[in-house]
Order: C-alpha cells, then structure tokens, then sequence
C-alpha cells in the first residue's frame, strides 16, 4: 500500500483563505485522478481545535491543535496573512505559529509556505542563507526584515532543498501542482490542472506578472502609447534606432527616458514581451516554431531559443511539452 503523504496546512486568525483551500483542493484531486493511489491526507491545525476565521470571513474548521499534530508530518505548508497600513500591506507574523513551525519543520519532509507566509518560515529560521520569493507586495519588507534570505519577488514559486516558497494567493495552486509532481509525476499534475481548469501549469520560473502588468504606468503618456506600439506591433522592426526615431528623440536620450519611466531598457522590453506572445502561441497552438519566431519579431528559431533560456530557463519545445493547452 503507498504511504500517505500526511499534508498539515496551519490555520489562523485572518489567514488568506485560498492560501488553505487552494492546495488542499489540489491534493483531493489528486487522490482523485489517481485513483485513491496519491495517499494524499491533508489535516489543518491551528492555534486550537475548532473555527477560524479567515481574511475572507470565511470560517474553516481545523481538525487539530498545533500542539496535537505531533512529529508524522510529510509536507508542512504555511499561508499567510496580512495587515493593511497607509503605505500597503504588511506581513502578519505570529509569534505562537513562527515557534509551531520552528518545532515542526525537524519532523517534515519538506516545508512550503505560500503568499506572505514566507515571512513565517523566515522569522523561524527556516530561509536563512535559501533563496525564496513571496507575495510582490511584502518582497521589500521580506528583504529588509531577514537580510540573510535572497528574496526573488518575481518567481511564482522557488525550491530551495526541502523549503518551497510560493508568490501571492493563485500562485499557491501552481506551488501545489508541483509538488504533486515532484510526488508522482507530471502526467498526474497535468490531470489535476486540467480538472481545476487551469489555464497552465506554470514553471516556478515564470514572473508573477504578464509584461504588461510588470510595469507601472509612466508618468509620459507617449511611452505607455509606445508600450501599446510594441505590443500590437511585435513584428515590425522594435530596434532602439527604430523606436528613437519613432519617438523623435535621439538614440542615447530614448533610451534614457524609457528606462527612467518603465525600469528596464527598450531592447529587454521588447523581449519579454515577444517571450511572452510566443508563450501564448505555444500554450494555445501547434505553430512550428518558425512560424512562432515570425509572428513574435524574434525571426530565427536560435534567437527565440536563447530568449527563452534568458528569460524563462528553458527552451521553446520543453515549454510546448508541459504547458500547451491545445489538442
């Protein structure tokens, strides 16, 4: 008989709501699709047996008291919660939980947090010297608070050894799937995506954003109307020469300008964004590659090759194979 895989989820007092019920909806399915063969058991704990409210209002119910759960732990997985401050939120970290998760973690065999409770696992000791990501919003406050911890805010999720970070909120059933698939493959993760009818699985690798919502408006409506241009236009020629001259303004004071107003510079713009419209093209279509190179401006199947190893890890055909959503 395969050995549970016992999955304790913490419980607490406005802890975000999807961060609990997401990856557990993930391990029912997978039971599900495996036939009862994934052995996945998931328990919440919390502070005490009984309700809690979450942030949403929403009250779930955790089956054990943190000092119930005892030493049989295989996967031990911490939500996040925040508190709203003038300037933005602000990761809530619980004394009573960061010493539950320092007396736990020995006994698991690995540790995940997803969204902001990556500042649990940080303040337990658990990310010191480990690379790790967190929700967008809290990465500055992450970084300031544990300087020891290389915090990526890009990623949706990072694994560093038996430690799994996750980003914020929807990014905790991305972290779920790939721990299923480090359990039991990526066919039974891939059938659990499409049971939640996802529109990808996504590698840990992938940003947190679409190359649109990764850049904040600037403050010169002529380069959003530029950004607008590069998208619609991927095709045409988007070199700095051709650009500059778009905005009639020199080559060295265009480049200068874009990178004040977005934070990267024109020819690292133009791809991601062409990265990202080929992505789309190769999650949704059978398009050879070529044509893909074509209808992204990249133009050679070898740039689009080493676009992708820069900005995603991976290549074309490996990205096609695990996330293509067309039959």
């Amino acid at each position: 008989m395969p050995i549970p895989h016992r999955v304790v989820i913490a419980v607490f007092p406005d802890a975000d709501l999807l961060d609990v019920t997401g990856p557990a909806e993930v391990f029912a399915l997978a039971n599900r699709e495996a036939g009862g063969g994934a052995e996945y058991e998931v328990r919440l704990a919390g502070p005490e047996a009984g309700p809690v409210a979450t942030s949403a209002g929403v009250r779930v119910l955790a089956d054990l008291a943190f000092a119930e759960v005892g030493a049989e732990v295989d996967t031990l997985l911490v939500p996040g919660a925040v508190d709203m401050h003038l300037d933005g939120p602000v990761a809530r970290v619980d004394g009573a939980v960061v010493e539950w998760v320092k007396a736990t973690a020995p006994h698991a065999r690995r540790i995940a947090s997803v969204c902001v409770g990556a500042h649990v696992l940080a303040a337990a000791g658990l990310l010191e010297g480990r690379r790790a990501t967190t929700h967008w919003s809290t990465a500055a406050q992450l970084a300031a608070e544990h300087p020891g911890v290389r915090v990526d805010p890009d990623p949706i999720f990072v694994r560093s050894g038996r430690v799994w970070t996750g980003a914020g909120i929807s990014a905790c059933m991305d972290l779920a799937l790939a721990l299923v698939a480090e359990d039991h493959g990526e066919d039974l993760a891939l059938a659990v995506a499409r049971q939640l009818v996802m529109y990808l699985r996504r590698q840990g690798g992938q940003s947190q954003f679409s190359v649109p919502l990764s850049r904040p408006a600037a403050a010169r409506r002529d380069i959003d109307e530029l950004r607008v241009f590069i998208t619609e236009h991927l095709d045409a020629d988007l070199s700095v020469p051709a650009l500059a001259e778009r905005m009639r303004l020199s080559e060295r004071h265009f480049a200068r300008v874009f990178q004040q107003e977005t934070g990267t510079g024109p020819a690292a713009y133009v791809e991601e964004a062409r990265v990202e419209a080929a992505r789309r093209l190769l999650e949704t279509t059978d398009l050879p590659l070529g044509r893909i190179a074509a209808a992204t401006g990249t133009g050679s199947v070898e740039t689009l090759h080493r676009s992708f190893r820069r900005r995603l890890g991976t290549t074309p055909a490996a990205y096609r194979r695990r996330f293509r959503t067309a039959s």
